[in-house]
Parts: C-alpha cells; structure tokens; sequence
C-alpha cells in the first residue's frame, strides 16, 4: 500500500511540473498571472509529503535497499 501511494505521489509531482511548465509558457507575458507559482506551490507540498512518506517507510522497515553496495548494511542470512 506504501509504495502504491508513493508512485501516485510521484506522477503527481511530475504532472505538476510539466502543468507548471506549461503556465510558464501561456503566461510569459501577463504580469497577474500567478498559476505558475500555484503549480510550484502544490509541486513542494507533493515533494514535501512523498519525502515523508519514504522517510516513514524506511524508519518502519516497510521499504529497504537491495542494492549489493548494502549489503553490510543488511544482515546476511545462514
């Protein structure tokens, strides 16, 4: 469920930044325009909790590393 929630996060943020980019591009020239700091705004926030969310699920052993450079990290089973 952890790492469901964690990918959603992830496109979210990516959907957020290509939206950004995209009121950059329409809005270069009006000086009211302010839907792209709105976009930064949610993009942070997103970036702010899936962060979270890896940190809670490192600390809750829910998600871990299998990379071969950890494995002193890993205690080896016998």
């Amino acid at each position: 469920m952890l790492k469901i929630l964690i990918i959603i996060l992830f496109i979210a943020v990516i959907v957020s930044l290509s939206s950004g980019l995209v009121f950059l591009l329409k809005d270069m020239g009006a000086p009211e325009a302010k839907r792209t700091l709105y976009a930064l705004g949610i993009r942070i926030s997103l970036a702010s909790v899936l962060l979270g969310l890896i940190a809670y699920g490192l600390h809750t052993g829910q998600l871990g590393s299998t990379a071969p450079w950890d494995r002193s990290v890993i205690p080896s089973r016998q």
